[in-house]
């Protein structure tokens, strides 16, 4: 690579990159997560740094709103959206700051936003993760 002319992915390189992290997962998994939108920003709007009391936006990769999927399954009617957030600044500041791959980063924070629409907390997701290390 030749890095005097290389830029930072932008939004849709990381739109890109989710989509392939998503599709790259098994089929039954992605069936279940059918109407979620995926949306990539450059950082957290002022509202969710706030409702976290986070003390920067760079604290947060990715962020699930929305009914989870058992709320989803025992709405009657029309249930509120839910989206898969990922911040692409956060994101690439982790990325400076480790040695991983920013396509295994954000297949990461994809896959732990979608935990959450099953329904699983931040605690039981690395105790998942820690069981599989």
């Amino acid at each position: 690579m030749d890095w005097k002319i290389a830029e930072a992915p932008s939004l849709d390189d990381f739109e890109l990159l989710a989509r392939d992290a998503f599709t790259g997962l098994p089929e039954e998994f992605r069936a279940l997560v059918d109407g979620i939108m995926f949306v990539v920003q450059d950082f957290p709007d002022e509202d969710v740094v706030k409702d976290m009391e986070l003390e920067s936006e760079f604290e947060i990769l990715g962020l699930f709103q929305g009914p989870d999927l058992a709320a989803r399954e025992s709405n009657i009617g029309v249930p509120d959206p839910t989206m898969i957030l990922l911040y692409r600044r956060p994101i690439l500041d982790y990325w400076a700051e480790h040695h991983e791959k920013l396509g295994d980063i954000v297949r990461h924070v994809l896959i732990h936003e979608i935990g959450h629409h099953f329904g699983l907390s931040d605690d039981e997701m690395e105790g998942i993760e820690g069981a599989a290390d």
